[in-house]
Order: structure tokens, then C-alpha cells, then sequence
């Protein structure tokens, strides 16, 4: 006996070995049509007759005995006898046998498998909402196909695997069921999840259904203005976006480990503090809650020094100078680095000043100014032009030296 033809293949050829007679298998969807073709090599005008399972003949060479209508000539000659079978039901599946009048007299057989889809396939699942966190179980079943219907699981585009049983009807049908159980997270929320059905008689057969999931809120706080840092003396507004399935019912405010200051305005989402200090500093938290649960954001603020400007430099009277200086309250600023640099050019002045005195005074080191000979150039002799000299001996202590 030759094995039946995979699912899908149509027809295989079956030729009976040592002999001339070959057959076909055929798979046929329920309520089409099924060709059983009878074939003879090298033919030696030997009759071909074709007879159903319960042997009973369907075609004696062209001549039809069996009353079924169904049944039609599509081809005779010496090499083939070729019938067709219309609108195949259960009941048709079975063997058939070509025969042969040789001798002996020769058979092939040829084996119809009547194929029969599932209905659409029927998808449940065990709740149609579902919280976040939690696990869910989806049902698929395909009914009344043979042979059994398998079942395939699709989350967006990842397989995913779950458990089927099969059923075996009384009349020979499948009953294929699988169950999918799943953990859901808030990304499944709207993902489609569909069970795919693999049979040889039909493609493409699936459900689908979206998975419908509740979380809790996702908070963040929105600094809306100042857009750069929080300095004393400004304006502070903050905005919390909250969302979540369903839609947070309530939003709050709080500060952490403190009271929010007194004069802060709350609308709603939108918290408004004006005239910052810094006994503002500290933790503000947006608080948002639905059926599911809460959640929160931070936001800490730290309060910056204001802003400091330096004046314009302006031409001062000097005889209003001091009434202008006892009229303000507080001190000038001072520009460091001007007066760094006019004390840098003094320095460099007064020490090129001291360079060219002291060179000045190397020059003349060792010149004397002495009154000892003065007068003496007069004298007739030297007697007379020690005596009539000035200074002499009594003069001594005038002498006068310079000396740098």
C-alpha cells in the first residue's frame, strides 16, 4: 500500500511495479471536484475499468453502469481511462482501483482524501479590560475541519506560543481549541493579538481582537517660565502633564517636607509662584491618580541671586563729588583692573625715572672743588705765595669736598 500524499499535493503518481497499470492519489477540498486518471503502458487492447471502494464499477472501458451522475467521462483511449468526480463529499473518500483485464489481470489504486475546512475560527478572551501588570487568557477554536486544524498566536508582529487541544467529533471531524495566556504591560494597550488557523484546505483563516489595558498615570513636570535659571525676584510656573487609561481624575500639588508658600497660586494642573526668594527653595511634587493607581513627579527648585549691573560711568563735578557720595546708601563698586593697571604704569615710570638718575651720577664719581692755591698765582716767590695763600694752614677746616 503506498502512503497517502502530503497536505497540499494534489496528486502523486503510483505506478505497480513489474506491470503496465499506474493511478494517482488525489486530495480534494470537500465540494470540488476530484480527477481519477487510470493509465496503461504499451497496451495491448486489454479492457481498463475503474470500480469505487465497494468494488463496484463506475466505468467499463467508456460505458458508465453506476447511476451517480456525479461521475463523468473526461478522456478514453488505450493508454488512459480519466474520470472526474463532482461536488466530492465525505462519503466518496476512500480507495479506488484501476483494473486491468490481463493475464493475470492487473490493479493500481488510487486514494481519495476528502479535505474539509474549519469554520471561521472563534476567538474569546477570559476579560475584555485588563490592568496593567496583570495576566489575561484568550481562547481560540477552529470547529469541524479534517484532518485537525492547527493554531498559531500573533502579538504584532511576535509569535507567541499557546496550548492546544483537539477534539475528535463523531462523524470524523476536529475540534481544534488553544489558549493563550499573557502578562500585559501599558505598551499592550490597542497592540492587535490574532490567532492564525494552518489547514490544507484553506488559507489566510484568522481573528483578531485588541487588548484594552488600564494603567496608572505618567507624571512630568513642565518648567513653563523662567525658561533659564530661578533668580530672586522673578515669577515661577510649572505645568504637570498627566496621563494614564482612564484619564487622571485628580491632580495635586505639595511640597515636600514643607508648606507650599502662602501666596502660590493652584489651577488645576498649573502651579504660579510669584516674587521668589530663596526661603522658596526646596522639593514641589505633582501628584495624579485614576481607578489603577498614582503616581508622581519632582520637581526642586533652587532660588539663584538676583542679577547684578554695573552703571554706566558717568563725569562727576568735583565740587558736588561729596554731596553725591553722602547721598547714596551704598558703596561704589570699583573696577579692580584699572586701577591694577594705572598702579603698573606708576611703578614702571617711577623705575625708569631711578635707572636714568643713577647713571647720571656714575658719570661724575671722584670730581673736587678745593680753595687751597687760591690767590697764590700773585705771589713774586714761593715764600710769599705760601703766606699770601687762602685757606693756609689756618684755612684747613674750609676746605670743602664733594664727593657723590
Amino acid at each position: 500500500m503506498t502512503s497517502k500524499p502530503p497536505p497540499g499535493v494534489h496528486r502523486k503518481s503510483l505506478e505497480v511495479e513489474g506491470q503496465n497499470l499506474g493511478t494517482d492519489n488525489v486530495s480534494v477540498i470537500e465540494g470540488e471536484m476530484a480527477t481519477i486518471s487510470c493509465r496503461v503502458k504499451n497496451n495491448d487492447d486489454s479492457v481498463i475499468q475503474l470500480l469505487n471502494p465497494n468494488r463496484q464499477t463506475i466505468y467499463f472501458r467508456d460505458v458508465r453502469p453506476l447511476k451517480d451522475s456525479r461521475f463523468q467521462l473526461v478522456n478514453f483511449s488505450d493508454n488512459e481511462l480519466r474520470v472526474s468526480l463532482s461536488n466530492v463529499s465525505l462519503s466518496d473518500e476512500g480507495r479506488y482501483v484501476c483494473q486491468l483485464y490481463t493475464d493475470p489481470p492487473q490493479e493500481a489504486y488510487a486514494d481519495i482524501t476528502v479535505l474539509v475546512p474549519p469554520g471561521s475560527p472563534i476567538m474569546d478572551s477570559q476579560e475584555d479590560v485588563v490592568s496593567e501588570g496583570n495576566e489575561t487568557e484568550l481562547t481560540c477554536t477552529a470547529m469541524g475541519s479534517k484532518p485537525a486544524a492547527s493554531i498559531r498566536w500573533m502579538k504584532g508582529e511576535q509569535e507567541l506560543t499557546g496550548k492546544m487541544t483537539v477534539d475528535e467529533t463523531y462523524d470524523g471531524m476536529f475540534t481544534v481549541t488553544s489558549r493563550l495566556r499573557l502578562t500585559v504591560s501599558k505598551e499592550d494597550d490597542g497592540a492587535p493579538v490574532s490567532c492564525i488557523i494552518d489547514h490544507p484546505a484553506v488559507k489566510d483563516l484568522r481573528a483578531q481582537r485588541y487588548l484594552e489595558v488600564l494603567y496608572q498615570p505618567e507624571v512630568k513636570i513642565v518648567q513653563a517660565f523662567p525658561e533659564g535659571l530661578t533668580r530672586e525676584g522673578e515669577n515661577l510656573e510649572l505645568t504637570c502633564i498627566a496621563k494614564g487609561k482612564p484619564q487622571p481624575h485628580q491632580i495635586s500639588w505639595l511640597r515636600v517636607d514643607d508648606d507650599v508658600p502662602s501666596h502660590t497660586v493652584i489651577t488645576g494642573s498649573d502651579l504660579f509662584i510669584e516674587n521668589l526668594n530663596k526661603s522658596y527653595n526646596g522639593t514641589y511634587r505633582c501628584v495624579a491618580s485614576n481607578a489603577v493607581g498614582e503616581a508622581y513627579d519632582d520637581y526642586i527648585l533652587f532660588v539663584y541671586d538676583a542679577p547684578t549691573t554695573i552703571p554706566a560711568p558717568t563725569t562727576l563735578n568735583l565740587d558736588n563729588t561729596q554731596d553725591s557720595r553722602a547721598g547714596e546708601g551704598a558703596p561704589q563698586k570699583i573696577d579692580h583692573a584699572v586701577i591694577g593697571g594705572v598702579v603698573a604704569v606708576v611703578m614702571f615710570a617711577i623705575l625708569c625715572a631711578l635707572i636714568v638718575l643713577g647713571r647720571y651720577f656714575a658719570r661724575h664719581k671722584g670730581t673736587y672743588f678745593t680753595h687751597e692755591a687760591k690767590g697764590a698765582d700773585d705771589a713774586a716767590d714761593a715764600d710769599t705765595a705760601i703766606i699770601n695763600a687762602e685757606g693756609g694752614h689756618n684755612n684747613t677746616e674750609e676746605k670743602k669736598e664733594y664727593y657723590i
